[in-house]
């Protein structure tokens, strides 16, 4: 963490020993798709909410933070009273605008997520989700973060910002270290513009050689301007855990992971049950990944 570190009080989503160990639940039509994989028929809006609120419900007890959208969850999550005591209430503020080659191609600030409307139901955070891509110009990104950054600040809500590196809007090829060098140049641009926590894609997707991936976690934490945790996109199921202790051990404090967590629950016939017998000790492992890594900082 550079110089600019804002002391934002983080505790309303953190555990007692400072880490982060928070869920997130907020996909969208990537979730639909994920389903889709299961089954022969439409997946329904309904099917989707009914699967966040079972998550929310199974997991939250064991999440120190939960992260929920508009479009599926926030109202009906809420309504269930699915969310363990304890566990705060981060709410996405992200308008996520696909097309026929991604289920996100642009990302704007949804006008119809109110933070005092979020704050009024118990939230204590708001998440944007930000697209760099090499071939497009930053201002408009670095606007857009400078203006949630503001919103989230205005409402008393902690602002979490989540870069993503993605490929050039014209199609040219697209690497896997030209992804990677996505990742910090993103960190370069956003990761200093008054964030209270960074959200940020795992080095060399946690795969490889572990000095090579402890190297890029160092790097992200010299670069960013606020704590930090790990998403897990793109990380092979089986190498998160050794990805979030490895980026904790580097300075990062923790993780605000989905699919890491609950993937194997998807197109299960008793989705309570799978959620209990897979996602729950799987998320137990992580936040005492966590706890060990960030002791005695």
């Amino acid at each position: 963490m550079t110089a600019t570190a804002t002391a934002r009080d983080l505790s309303a989503i953190a555990r007692p020993s400072g880490g982060f160990a928070m869920l997130a639940v907020d996909q969208r039509e990537a979730l639909r798709a994920m389903f889709a994989e299961h089954q022969s028929g439409p997946v329904t809006d309904q099917q989707i909410t009914d699967f966040k609120i079972e998550t929310v419900r199974a997991l939250t007890p064991h999440a120190s933070a939960v992260l929920l959208e508009r479009q599926f969850a926030l109202e009906p999550v809420l309504a269930a009273d699915a969310i363990a005591p304890g566990c705060g209430l981060i709410a996405a503020v992200d308008e996520l605008i696909g097309d026929d080659k991604e289920f996100v191609s642009r990302v704007e600030i949804d006008p119809a997520v109110s933070p005092a409307w979020v704050s009024s139901v118990g939230g204590v955070a708001l998440k944007l989700l930000v697209l760099w891509r090499p071939d497009e110009d930053p201002a408009p990104r670095v606007e857009m973060t400078r203006r949630f950054v503001a919103m989230a600040r205005e409402a008393g809500l902690i602002s979490i910002l989540e870069p993503v590196s993605r490929t050039s809007r014209d199609g040219s090829p697209w690497t896997s270290a030209e992804w990677n060098d996505g990742v910090f140049a993103a960190a370069r641009e956003l990761g200093g513009l008054g964030a209270d926590l960074y959200k940020a894609e795992v080095p060399l997707h946690g795969e490889g050689d572990e000095a090579a991936v402890r190297r890029g976690c160092a790097e992200l934490t010299d670069t960013i301007g606020s704590p930090w945790v790990v998403l897990s996109s793109g990380v092979p199921h089986e190498l998160f855990p050794r990805a979030v202790r490895l980026a904790c051990e580097e300075g990062a404090s923790g993780f605000l992971a989905g699919r890491a967590v609950w993937r194997q629950v998807v197109g299960a016939g008793d989705i309570p049950a799978a959620l209990r017998e897979h996602a729950v000790p799987r998320l137990r492992e992580l936040g005492e990944i966590v706890d060990a890594a960030v002791a005695g900082r």
